[in-house]
């Protein structure tokens, strides 16, 4: 891995997928013992973020009067 003149670096996917780094997420460097650890902030928009990558993969289609009715119990 190389780092471009600005002091850029790729991380490689397989340590965003594990990390969950997204675009505009948000990292430190960890300077410790003459190692450098890159850590994920978390941030007040990881819940925000984590609904963003579940919507729209739900199987069932039901119109929002069936889920209301199955929420009160109605028959």
């Amino acid at each position: 891995m190389r780092v471009t003149i600005k002091g850029q670096v790729t991380i490689p996917q397989n340590i965003r997928e594990k990390l969950g780094i997204t675009p505009a997420s948000e990292v430190d460097f960890i300077e410790e013992k003459g190692r450098v650890y890159l850590m994920k902030k978390k941030g007040k928009n990881s819940a925000k973020r984590r609904f963003n990558q579940l919507r729209g993969i739900a199987s069932i289609k039901m119109t929002t009067d069936e889920i209301m009715a199955l929420t009160r119990g109605d028959k």
